[in-house]
């Protein structure tokens, strides 16, 4: 009985230390969080227009904007894109911004726009080509001005 009684306080220990450790997950800082899920929350805009046009509207954005198209389609409801590549902020080092938009119906025949941009920065660019760091773009007027020029093609085009 004294050998049960010992086995079963074990397990109460290991459980209370499981139930502790799961707890205390809603306490990791959001930047350590986004670091771990590795997702970034898109900016989101819903427009009164059909998928094909609000795409067609998203992709003279890019075009406009001084992106370069890099995959997508109006099908499959994702456009991706490039900036230019810019002298970073360090001597030798290079930045672009990427750029990465989905497009999904809604109930009403709308168009849901989900945007995700991020910056991309290599530190060495003659020595150490193809190591970058990419970085989520949180509070950037890129956003909005992308999706005024969505906004605005598709207003042109009625």
């Amino acid at each position: 009985m004294s050998q049960m009684i010992r086995i079963n306080t074990a397990a109460l220990w290991l459980l209370a230390a499981a139930f502790m450790l799961c707890a205390g997950c809603d306490e990791i800082p959001d930047s350590l969080r986004d670091r771990i899920d590795g997702a970034e929350a898109p900016h989101v805009r819903v427009y009164a227009a059909d998928q094909r046009t609000t795409y067609a509207a998203a992709r003279a954005a890019v075009d406009e904007l001084g992106f370069r198209f890099v995959k997508g389609g109006p099908a499959t409801g994702e456009l991706e894109a490039l900036s230019a590549l810019a002298p970073g902020d360090n001597q030798g080092s290079t930045q672009q911004f990427s750029l990465k938009a989905t497009f999904s119906p809604t109930p009403d025949g709308g168009t849901e726009a989900s945007l995700w941009l991020k910056e991309v920065v290599e530190a060495d660019s003659a020595n150490r080509q193809g190591f970058a760091t990419e970085s989520p773009l949180r509070d950037t007027p890129l956003y909005e001005t992308f999706f005024r020029a969505i906004q605005q093609g598709i207003d042109g085009k009625k």
